[in-house]
């Protein structure tokens, strides 16, 4: 039997978008409380009778979100141009190394947008 189950995560972060013009707001430094949605797919592990514990998702991505969080996404190895397409990609990448259940990273990086990968 296949299961799926989400959790969410809350970064803060600044960005800047480099390949914009001069005049575009996102061109200037600016500041997003990014939503994180994990997805991971799977069979229901026995005899616990689920997925994974959450509490071992939230432990491992710890490391990997605290290299975002309260940060310049610019300054951070491959979110030199930090669109949110560009952070879902890269969290996804990140998380699937230490949760293979992993299917889908989504963002939001307002209450109006969002982004998944893959989709």
């Amino acid at each position: 039997m296949k299961i799926e189950l989400k959790q969410q995560f809350q970064i803060e972060s600044a960005r800047f978008l480099p390949h914009l013009d001069k005049n575009h707001p996102c061109s200037r430094t600016h500041g997003h409380s990014f939503v994180i949605w994990l997805t991971l797919q799977g069979p229901l592990q026995m005899p616990q009778g689920w997925l994974i514990d959450y509490n071992e998702i939230q432990i491992k991505m710890k490391p990997i979100l605290e290299q975002i969080d309260h940060r310049l996404l610019n300054e951070v190895p491959g979110l030199e141009n930090p669109t949110t397409e560009n952070l879902c990609i890269w969290l996804y990448q990140k998380a699937q190394k230490v949760l293979p259940q992993v299917t889908r990273i989504s963002i939001r990086e307002t209450s109006s947008s969002e982004c998944n990968y893959p989709t």
